[in-house]
C-alpha cells in the first residue's frame, strides 16, 4: 500500500492526542504536520501537549519535535505538507465549517471528528462497516467546491456507535421503533477525573445536543445518495436520553427495538446476524478494522466498560443481554470505546477506507 503524509488539526486536544497516538507505527500513515490554535503555534508538540497529555501511552517520539502550525493562519502551509488531514478542533460550528472548507478548497481532504458538517447534504458521514456507499457523494461535493482532490468527510457522533451497528443488520426485519439510553464517559467531553473532579460519584442527566444527534444521525447513516446529496432514511423512529456517567472511557447504551409485526426475528436469528455481520472494512482488510465487528456476550453481566471497551484495540462493538421486552419486542446492551471507535479510531478507519477506495491519493 502507498504511504500517506498526514496532518492533524486540533492536535493538542483529547481527540487530537488520540489521533497522534494512532499514527505511531501505522502501516499506511506517517504523521508529518500538526496544527492548533494561534496561542500554541511555534511550539513543539511536546511543549504544547505535555502538561495536558491525557493518554495512557506517552507522547510518540515522532510527534514530540513537530512544530505546531496556526491551523487558520497557516492553512496553506499545512495543506501543502500533507496528503490529507484529520480535524478535531474545539471551535464554534460556523468557524469549524469555514476552516474545513478552507482546507478542502486548498485541495487537502479533511476527515473530521467534528459535528459541524455532519448535516451538510453532500458531506458523507460514514461508519465504514455500515454505509461506505455514501462516499459516492464526494464527486458532487467536489463539483460544488470546485476542487479536484479536496473534500470533507465526517464520522458520526461517538454515542451512536454503541447501538447503531447492532441495529444495522436488523433493518431488513422492518425495524420500526428504537428507544435508547446512553451512559457516556467523561472523555467524550474532553475531560479526565483530574480535570473534572465534580464527576466523581456523580451522574449528569444532560449532554448538550447529544439526544438530537442520537435520534437523527442514524437516519443519515441509513440514508441514500440521490441527486448529489444524501437523503436521510424515514425510519426507524428513535427516541433517546443521554447521561454523563463517572467512567473514563466507554459509552454504553441500553437499547429497545420494535419490528414490523410480520417480520419480527427470533433471538437466535438476531444473534446469528450479529455474528455473521461484516462490512467493507473487514472485506478490504483495513489495518484498523476489527476482525469481528460485533461481539455478543452470553453472560448476564457483560459487556462491562472496564473489561470490554478495549476489545479488538477498541474498534469492536460489545453486545449483551438480548432478551424480550414487555413494551418493545427486544432489548439489549451495547458498548463502544468512545475515543477509539467513536472518535479518532473511527476517523482513522474512515481515512483507510477513503485511501483504499481511491478518494485520497498520495501526492
Amino acid at each position: 500500500m502507498k504511504q500517506y503524509k498526514v496532518g492533524i488539526i486540533g492536535a493538542t486536544g483529547m481527540v487530537g492526542q488520540r489521533f497522534v497516538t494512532l499514527m505511531e507505527n501505522h502501516p499506511w500513515f506517517q504523521l508529518t504536520a500538526v496544527a492548533a490554535s494561534a496561542r500554541n503555534a511555534g511550539k513543539t508538540y511536546e511543549e504544547a501537549a505535555a502538561d495536558r497529555w491525557a493518554m495512557e501511552a506517552p507522547i510518540p517520539e515522532e510527534a514530540k519535535t513537530l512544530v505546531l502550525l496556526d491551523a487558520a493562519a497557516e492553512a496553506e502551509k499545512m495543506a501543502q505538507a500533507v496528503d490529507f488531514c484529520f480535524c478535531a478542533v474545539d471551535m464554534k460550528k460556523d468557524e469549524i465549517r469555514a476552516l474545513e472548507k478552507t482546507y478542502a478548497k486548498l485541495e487537502c481532504p479533511i476527515i473530521s471528528n467534528n459535528s459541524a458538517n455532519r448535516w451538510t447534504e453532500d458531506v458523507p458521514m460514514v461508519v465504514p462497516e455500515l454505509n461506505a456507499e455514501h462516499l459516492a457523494v464526494i464527486e458532487a461535493q467536489r463539483k460544488r467546491l470546485g476542487t479536484k482532490r479536496g473534500f470533507i468527510a465526517v464520522k458520526s457522533n461517538c454515542s451512536i456507535q454503541s447501538y447503531v451497528p447492532a441495529l444495522h443488520p436488523l433493518l431488513k426485519y422492518g425495524l420500526e421503533q428504537v428507544a435508547v439510553c446512553t451512559y457516556q464517559a467523561i472523555s467524550g467531553a474532553g475531560k479526565t477525573f483530574e480535570r473534572w473532579p465534580e464527576m466523581i460519584d456523580n451522574c449528569i442527566p444532560y449532554i448538550g445536543g447529544e439526544e438530537e444527534k442520537s435520534e437523527q444521525e442514524p437516519l443519515k447513516v441509513w440514508g441514500r445518495v440521490e441527486g448529489g446529496r444524501i437523503i436521510k432514511a424515514a425510519s426507524p423512529a428513535i427516541t433517546a436520553q443521554c447521561l454523563r456517567v463517572p467512567v473514563s472511557d466507554g459509552h454504553m447504551a441500553a437499547c429497545f427495538m420494535k419490528f414490523a409485526a410480520d417480520k419480527t426475528p427470533s433471538m437466535e436469528q438476531i444473534k446469528a446476524d450479529w455474528a455473521a455481520f461484516r462490512g467493507p472494512a473487514q472485506e478490504l482488510g483495513l489495518p484498523s478494522a476489527p476482525k469481528q465487528f460485533l461481539h455478543y456476550f452470553e453472560e448476564d453481566n457483560r459487556p462491562q466498560t472496564k473489561l470490554d471497551r478495549n476489545l479488538e484495540n477498541g474498534m469492536a462493538i460489545s453486545l449483551g443481554r438480548l432478551r424480550p421486552d414487555t413494551q418493545y419486542d427486544y432489548k439489549f446492551v451495547g458498548l463502544s470505546h468512545n475515543t477509539l471507535r467513536g472518535a479518532a479510531g473511527g476517523g482513522v478507519l474512515l481515512a483507510e477506507l477513503l485511501c483504499a477506495k481511491g478518494y485520497i491519493e498520495a501526492k
